[in-house]
């Protein structure tokens, strides 16, 4: 079994910086790409920030120049790091990571059990 913890949601005024962390555990083999995605009030799903093994990274138009993400393999964690937080970043914010795992799991993706970011005006 593989888990995913996040930590560092919370409320924030706008402007505001907050560090989001995930932390994978269980039967891991390695970890292939990771991310962060968001669910706003009302609206759907969508993808943050993504980063491969590699360290090659992607980010939503909205957050880019504000948003930083990263990772540490040696300890299985994906970051994100938000400035200039904005009232619209307001959502659950949810890490995911494409595991390959051992006994027989495979690959595939696992979720996060998701942490609320607030931003208030």
């Amino acid at each position: 079994q593989v888990q995913l913890v996040e930590s560092g949601g919370g409320l924030v005024e706008a402007g505001g910086s907050l560090r989001l962390s995930c932390a994978a555990s269980g039967s891991i083999i390695s970890i292939n790409a990771m991310g962060w995605y968001r669910r706003a009030p009302g609206k759907q799903r969508e993808l943050v920030a993504s980063v491969t093994r590699g360290g090659s990274t992607m980010y939503a138009d909205s957050v880019k120049g504000r948003f930083t993400i990263s990772r540490d393999n040696a300890k299985n964690t994906v970051y994100l790091q938000m400035v200039s937080l904005k009232p619209e970043d307001t959502a659950v914010y949810y890490c995911n990571a494409n595991v390959w795992a051992a006994q027989g799991a495979g690959v595939r993706d696992y979720w996060g059990q998701g942490t609320q970011v607030t931003v208030s005006s």
